[in-house]
């Protein structure tokens, strides 16, 4: 049987915890269809491999949830108030994950509630803000920050004070939009009023 041959060493080895189908394929260099798949669910069927949901794999049930939001759909990357409370900008704890997407749709994945959030492809591709790590996209405090300007009209942070706001106003011009322009002179001001 050929795909018995296939090294689960080469998903072991990998940083990444989450794979999709094309992933292992590239990672056993292998472009036969039939023979990937049937090497993932005989991995699945001995317990070496995890299925998350069709089409993405784990090494094991204690994979990165962080980085399967970023896998499900693509390009996406972790942004508002999951960035903004780890950052101390919000206090409110939530317990999804929030991520700036091509579409608007909220899932559901071993009980890990994923909200995607739609924001245009041209911010959604621009790397400004976004930081990449071991197939993790996050962004920074500060877009993350704009992000949530970009969706909200009227939004309460509970702590600016984290924020570079040289950077802020680097990356705002990226969104094209005056609302935001305007509001975001205003959190400053009133930022600065305060201190």
């Amino acid at each position: 049987m050929e795909y018995v041959k296939k090294p689960i060493s080469a998903i072991l080895r990998s940083s990444r915890t989450v794979f999709t189908f094309k992933d292992i394929s590239l990672l056993w260099r292998n472009t036969d269809k039939k023979a990937v798949i049937a090497g993932i669910n005989y991995y699945i069927s001995t317990g070496q491999l995890y299925r998350i949901r069709r089409g993405i794999y784990a090494k094991d049930k204690n994979y990165d949830k962080t980085e399967l939001a970023c896998r499900i759909y693509t390009p996406a990357y972790i942004s508002f108030e999951t960035v903004l409370v780890r950052a101390g900008i919000n206090f409110q704890y939530y317990g999804r994950i929030f991520i700036a997407s091509y579409l608007a749709r909220e899932i559901v994945v071993d009980g890990q509630v994923y909200q995607y959030r739609k924001i245009k492809n041209t911010l959604l591709t621009d790397p400004a803000g976004v930081l990449n790590k071991d197939g993790i996209a996050i962004a920074t405090m500060e877009r993350a920050f704009l992000d949530t300007l970009y969706l909200n009209t009227d939004y309460h942070f509970d702590n600016l004070a984290s924020l570079a706001w040289d950077k802020v106003f680097e990356i705002l011009p990226l969104y094209d939009n005056k609302r935001m322009t305007k509001k975001a002179r205003e959190y400053y001001d009133n930022f600065m009023a305060g201190q």
